[in-house]
């Protein structure tokens, strides 16, 4: 079907490598840092909102109430999403592979 000099038509085998380019390990204790200051900045939001939900219900203000919760719940997804990073990127990228 694809003439014998198309690319494709042998199929390409790339695989990642952390050799191929200069700063990988660099880059690599950058994006772990980053994870750090995710985790660091969620329980921040975390305390914060928990303390907004507190002073909104006890001071019967449903408005602010509402704000802490929803605050709790933001905090909470955004540590999950900086825990599992790297667990959701390898399976898509295993997912992505197998295609």
């Amino acid at each position: 079907m694809f003439p014998t000099g198309f690319p494709g038509a042998t199929g390409v085998n790339i695989t990642p490598n952390g050799t191929g380019l200069p700063g990988i390990p660099a880059l690599s204790k950058i994006v772990g840092a980053l994870i750090t200051i995710g985790v660091i900045a969620a329980v921040a939001g975390l305390l914060l909102a928990a303390i907004t939900w507190a002073v909104g219900n006890h001071s019967s203000n449903p408005q602010l109430s509402s704000r802490g919760k929803t605050g709790v719940l933001v905090a909470a997804v955004a540590a999950v999403l900086c825990g599992g990073a790297m667990v959701l990127i390898n399976f898509f990228f295993n997912v992505g592979s197998g295609l």
